[in-house]
């Protein structure tokens, strides 16, 4: 059996490039013949050697950076009749698709274990238009925040550099008239943001759907319909705290094969794709059920700097909730900025 490991030299503070003569002893020690290739700063540079390695017969393409560069490594292989199976080892910023599949996320040999062991399960890929997705694709106000922020900043800064940029934005929030079309119907009117999602792991947090189902063909929607600061601000910490913003008035939720968005305003819908630009709408998603193999960890790792993280990050979500959910909309007035209906 071959394997090719694609990695982003500069993730995770070059701690890849560092560790990768240890990386491939683990997939050698596995029966693999290993080899490694560093990505460069060519335009899907990732892509094309995926792309490269799955035509060229490879049995396992290691993705090891950070959630561009499993989504690079995907758009190279989903296209073809013949596709290996993916392993990731995490070295990005968030990290939402190692953190849905158990991989740990704070040590990279760990996560190339979790490879050797080869429990592979078969994902559900998302298509917009020619562009393939494994994550979240989303349109609308703040999904940009995770292209617009440069690089550069979250290398240094990691989650900070978001929460800056995002709170820039906040002031800018408004809605527009968006019709979504899914499985089960049509929404028509006012929206802020909208998400389609294949994991229940986006942007850092566990709890976007609680009952989502890995392999069932099925997206998650969501349709944020309020663009008032007060009333956002209340569904994150329903969020936080466990899902409740599936109960929500100003959400729609559902289970869907497909869905399709468009604006109906005139104004600019700009979609997101795992973290990255992906066009504006229009744009039909499609969702490819079990269309690739990629290993999950199903072992015991012990990783007790993630346990510890998971666990201040729900302790600040209960007392964000708690302090949101005390708030009156008159409080917030001076923070929010009216729709005046102009782009």
């Amino acid at each position: 059996m071959r394997a090719r490991v694609i990695y982003n030299p500069t993730s995770g503070r070059e701690m890849l490039k560092k560790s990768m003569i240890d990386i491939l002893q683990i997939l050698e020690e596995a029966g693999y013949e290993a080899s490694a290739y560093a990505t460069t700063p060519e335009p899907l540079s990732a892509t094309k050697e995926a792309e490269r390695a799955a035509l060229a017969g490879f049995d396992l393409i290691v993705a090891a950076g950070g959630d561009g560069t499993v989504n690079e490594v995907i758009n190279g292989i989903a296209g073809l009749e013949h596709r290996p199976t993916v392993g990731i080892i995490p070295a990005g910023t968030t990290n939402d698709y190692a953190r849905a599949l158990k991989i740990p996320r704070s040590n990279l040999l760990d996560a190339a274990r979790v490879i050797a062991a080869g429990n592979a399960i078969p994902m559900d890929i998302g298509q917009s238009n020619d562009t393939y997705f494994i994550n979240i694709a989303a349109g609308g106000y703040l999904t940009d925040l995770t292209y617009d922020v440069p690089a550069k900043l979250k290398t240094i800064f990691g989650y900070l550099a978001y929460l800056v940029k995002g709170a820039e934005k906040i002031p800018q929030l408004k809605p527009m008239h968006m019709r979504i079309e899914y499985e089960d119907g049509v929404y028509d009117g006012m929206a802020s943001m909208f998400f389609v999602a294949l994991t229940n792991s986006v942007g850092g947090f566990e709890t976007i759907d609680p009952n989502i189902v890995l392999g069932d063909g099925k997206f998650t929607l969501f349709v944020v319909k309020t663009a008032n600061i007060f009333e956002i601000l209340q569904l994150l910490a329903q969020v936080l705290n466990g899902g409740r913003h599936l109960e929500n008035s100003n959400v729609l939720y559902t289970h869907t094969s497909f869905v399709k968005a468009e604006s109906m305003d005139g104004s600019r819908l700009m979609i997101n794709l795992d973290g990255e630009y992906g066009g504006d709408a229009p744009t039909l998603f499609t969702n490819h059920q079990q269309h690739i193999k990629i290993i999950g960890n199903t072992s015991d790792f012990a990783d007790p700097i993630e346990e510890a993280d998971e666990g201040v990050l729900e302790g600040a979500g209960t007392g964000f909730m708690k302090e949101v959910e005390t708030l009156h909309p008159d409080e917030v007035n001076d923070k929010r900025l009216p729709y005046d209906g102009k782009d």
